[in-house]
């Protein structure tokens, strides 16, 4: 039997197919200036074709970096940028649960007065906060290291309050019935809590770690160390001023190699992440 597709069926697909490859050019682009030599790149007409410069430019940008701009090679930088981003993701996710089991299952009080004032963070501005942090974390001597970029930025407000709305749908029977067989709390929340929450805690994983790759402000401000640089930094930092001549092939080269891990971890995880969203829905 031969489907009636109709002319809303064919609009739809030209649409995304369009849409797919509006967002694939750039990135066709980018990859193929970091195959060609740089003379390529700045004189127009530039390829549209991948050149033979592939391993000369990745090679440069992984091991050497651009001595020009930054002492810091790429893999360096990566490591740095993994670091911060699994810390801080780690990090949210361990205090930010920790607190909603103890706002949702603690009876003490002002329990809600600490919950709001604690989702009220959300309402100020980065601006706000920034120099306060960095005055604090310079007193405490942790400019140009991994504590000084990963600390500051642990703690959740979002992942906090989605948290509490989950432990707020586990059922009360669930936890009488733990009470019951003589579950103390920290059993309750090892045994209970946390394997029913894999794929909330997946999916917060994911986002936390998007949001610690992609930092730029702090990280400029806690560092002055180029062997302290992050990813976004040392691309940012690669491109020359008026003075310097860009090597655009090796900055394209870092920016394809940046964006690797966080497709890696979006496409290892993305069941995990749609179920944690889904879950969380309910």
């Amino acid at each position: 039997m031969v489907e009636n597709r109709g002319l809303n069926y064919w609009l739809t697909h030209v649409g995304l197919i369009f849409g797919v490859l509006v967002l694939f050019f750039p990135l066709w682009l980018a990859f193929v200036a970091s195959t060609v030599t740089n003379s390529e790149v700045i004189h127009p007409p530039m390829p549209l074709w991948p050149g033979d410069q592939f391993f000369v430019n990745y090679g440069r940008a992984l091991i050497e970096g651009d001595s020009g701009q930054t002492s810091a090679s790429v893999a360096k930088m990566l490591l740095n940028t993994v670091t911060v981003a699994i810390g801080i993701a780690v990090g949210k996710i361990a205090i930010s649960f920790t607190s909603a089991f103890a706002i949702v299952y603690f009876r003490f009080p002002a329990r809600k007065f600490f919950f709001w004032l604690i989702f009220l963070t959300l309402m100020l501005p980065v601006e706000v906060r920034i120099l306060p942090t960095y005055e604090v974390v310079a007193d405490f001597g942790m400019l140009n290291t991994y504590s000084g970029l990963i600390f500051p930025l642990i703690a959740s407000a979002t992942a906090t309050f989605l948290f509490r709305q989950f432990f707020m749908t586990v059922p009360d029977e669930i936890v009488e019935a733990a009470r019951i067989d003589g579950a103390r709390p920290m059993q309750f929340f090892i045994d209970i809590l946390i394997p029913i929450s894999r794929t909330n805690l997946a999916a917060l994983f994911l986002i936390m770690f998007i949001y610690g790759w992609n930092q730029y402000l702090w990280p400029l401000l806690m560092t002055t160390d180029p062997s302290m640089n992050t990813i976004i930094m040392g691309v940012e930092q690669m491109i020359g001023g008026q003075d310097d001549v860009t090597p655009w092939p090796v900055v394209m080269a870092a920016s394809m190699m940046a964006m690797l891990p966080p497709i890696i971890i979006v496409i290892s995880m993305q069941k995990l992440f749609i179920r944690g969203l889904t879950d969380s829905d309910k």
